[in-house]
């Protein structure tokens, strides 16, 4: 008996990929379901969708036709930088291209007689201190991924950092950006670096618009001068209530730390169980992490404040790094607080909440309280002295109904926060984990005025569509909602 072969059937390439190919080459773009899976979240894990495509461009004329061949077909589309992001704002909700700005990462230029730097959107945050720190520079947003997050991805959250007490988030150093248009038009703001320019604050507006309003492709940033001198301090506490209290003391006392951060007890245990544990006793309930920096003359002087501040709130023990090498193990130990928390959870939700610092006794005990109503831990690890509050809470996605007590819990916390006059968010964006919650500080009428600015600059809302705004996207619309539920019931 004689078998013929059978010749496979070709699949048949979506004709949209086919143009994306052409724009930036075949090994440029990714369209199979295998290789698409590593795109369907950024670091808001609890949320995946599938995207079209993910396209590498390597420049922005490469980023303008892609934007433009989409905006013309009406193919919903996304900017991505290194998936760091914390609210779900990089996450295709509807099989988007997926715009990939990791190639675009070089360091354009360094201008150190006017302080000032050119970097792709690409570049990683620390590479950029890295880089010019033999010529005695740093650049001062210092967001705890900043050893993988991108600058392009600081500018769409407006990221922070623990230095930005003193020094201010991402929008405090940026001096200018190139910007392609979600039709695909390229501008350019403040071209020269040059601040305070006359006219609106565009460059305001699209720092922290949270890819919304168009894809950044080229950012001048501020460089700064090393301080002359820098110490930091440990300080333990019994009781959490006392070290709250130090860090508004610290403030009422005159001084600005570059950086003062908090940990608890349940923070505590999961950094020491991470990779750079520096032997913290087990059994407090609070450290605190300050930073002072600036003209060697007056540093002491801080120390001196800030260590009797400590004693009279009846610190257990507080110590002066008595080295460079101590003072990075200690940075080290907070600056991978999130990623610790594996080690003693499976799965973490991490929360952005801001409040005013003398608000932080009272928030903590609500969120211990929310802990005990859940059932879930809650770390608190944050910006103790901007008032930037991070409780991660632990559960374990394999436990049924777990996943969704964790999201309960977390809006509890930020209601927490919005009920003392504080807000959602101070550094990881809206995304699609808080956008429901944005009613939680503004009115129907503030929403709506909001989503007119976006409609200005992405008409057909096709630039990251279903991120920042609740649903539905007209506020406006939902009294008609919720009259025509009641009418029915």
């Amino acid at each position: 008996m004689m078998f013929k072969n059978k010749k496979k059937k070709k699949t048949q390439r979506d004709p949209h990929i086919n143009k994306l190919i052409e724009i930036v080459g075949e090994k440029e773009v990714l369209y199979e379901d295998a290789d698409l899976l590593s795109y369907d979240c950024d670091g808001f894990t609890v949320h995946r969708a599938m995207p079209k495509a993910v396209v590498f461009p390597e420049n922005t004329e490469e980023v303008a036709a892609i934007v433009r061949y989409c905006s013309i077909n009406d193919i919903p589309f996304l900017a991505r930088g290194a998936g760091t992001g914390l609210s779900g704002g990089a996450i295709p909700l509807n099989r988007e291209v997926i715009i990939s700005l990791v190639k675009m990462k070089h360091l354009l230029s360094v201008d150190y007689e006017n302080r000032q730097a050119v970097v792709q959107p690409g570049f990683v945050n620390l590479k950029l201190t890295n880089s010019i720190s033999d010529k005695g520079y740093y650049y001062a947003p210092d967001p705890s991924s900043q050893y993988v997050c991108t600058i392009g991805g600081n500018v769409a959250e407006n990221a922070g950092g623990a230095h930005c007490l003193k020094y201010g988030v991402t929008t405090n150093h940026i001096l200018g950006l190139e910007v392609v248009l979600p039709n695909g038009e390229i501008i350019e703001i403040s071209e020269d670096g040059v601040p305070d320019s006359p006219g609106y604050d565009v460059m305001g507006l699209l720092t922290g618009s949270e890819g919304t309003l168009g894809i950044v492709t080229k950012i001048t940033v501020r460089i700064l001068k090393n301080p002359e001198g820098k110490q930091t301090v440990l300080a333990y506490f019994d009781h959490i209530e006392d070290g709250s209290r130090a860090v508004s003391d610290i403030i009422s006392a005159g001084i600005v730390p570059a950086a003062l951060e908090m940990m608890d007890k349940t923070a505590i245990e999961g950094v020491e169980a991470g990779s750079y544990p520096v032997g913290h006793p087990d059994d407090i309930e609070a450290l605190l992490l300050i930073e002072v920096d600036g003209i060697l003359a007056g540093i002491e002087e801080q120390i001196d404040q800030i260590l009797s501040v400590c004693k009279g709130r009846n610190v257990r023990e507080v110590k002066v790094a008595e080295s460079e090498e101590e003072r990075g193990r200690w940075w080290a130990n907070r600056k991978t607080g999130f990623g610790a928390m594996g080690a003693i959870s499976r799965d973490y939700l991490v929360q952005d909440g801001v409040i005013p610092r003398s608000k932080l006794p009272e928030v903590l005990k609500n969120i211990s309280e929310i802990s005990k109503e859940s059932g879930l831990r809650i770390a608190n690890i944050f910006h103790a002295g901007d008032g930037n509050l991070h409780p991660l809470i632990l559960f374990d996605s394999s436990n049924p109904g777990e996943t969704e007590k964790a999201l309960k819990a977390g809006t509890a916390c930020l209601k927490a926060c919005s009920d003392v006059g504080g807000s959602i968010t101070g550094e990881h964006g809206v995304g699609i984990e808080k956008k429901e919650e944005m009613r939680f500080v503004f009115t129907d009428e503030e929403l709506e005025a909001q989503i007119k600015i976006r409609e200005v600059f992405n008409p057909d809302d096709l630039l990251n569509k279903g991120k920042l705004f609740p649903t539905p996207s007209r506020c406006m619309d939902v009294k008609k909602i919720v009259k025509d539920t009641v009418a029915v019931q």
